[in-house]
């Protein structure tokens, strides 16, 4: 009997740390939103509510990957890699109804080497905005869509 109680306790136990879990997880995922930069409909405006007026420098030490021509704008893979001490990094696509695709905060402040899948509505250029040292570096890249991701 003992044995049952202990056994019955312990799923307790587990069953309320689970709950209190899924009450706090989006709390924890969402906890930096920052809805006025991925609702914002123009590039410029996005950047300026991502990062307010910091000048931009463009930079190879930021290497960005992804195809030259992506068969399913729905689907476009991407990866960013570089060596700065970056706080974050934010991938833009200028043509999409809302241009700032992802951000990624990076908490070491080191190197950084992240991937994504991104949507393309249209043949556009894809912006990457590092921030690390208290400035802004950049690199581009064109992807061509032959079907649209972003509605088509």
């Amino acid at each position: 009997m003992q044995n049952s109680r202990r056994q019955f306790l312990g799923r307790l136990a587990k069953a309320t740390g689970l709950l209190v879990a899924v009450i706090n997880f989006p709390r924890v995922v969402w906890a930096s939103w920052n809805a006025s930069a991925f609702s914002a409909e123009d590039i410029n405006l996005a950047i300026s509510e991502t990062y307010g007026d910091m000048p931009i420098s463009d930079s190879d030490a930021i290497a960005l990957k992804a195809p030259s021509i992506a068969e399913n704008g729905a689907v476009v893979p991407i990866s960013v890699k570089t060596n700065l001490p970056v706080e974050s990094i934010s991938i833009y696509v200028e043509k999409n109804p809302s241009p700032l695709a992802c951000k990624f905060n990076i908490q070491s402040r080191m190197a950084a080497d992240v991937s994504a899948r991104i949507r393309m509505g249209e043949t556009s250029k894809i912006i990457v905005l590092a921030q690390a040292d208290g400035q802004l570096y950049r690199t581009t890249q064109e992807v061509k869509v032959t079907i649209g991701g972003c509605g088509g």
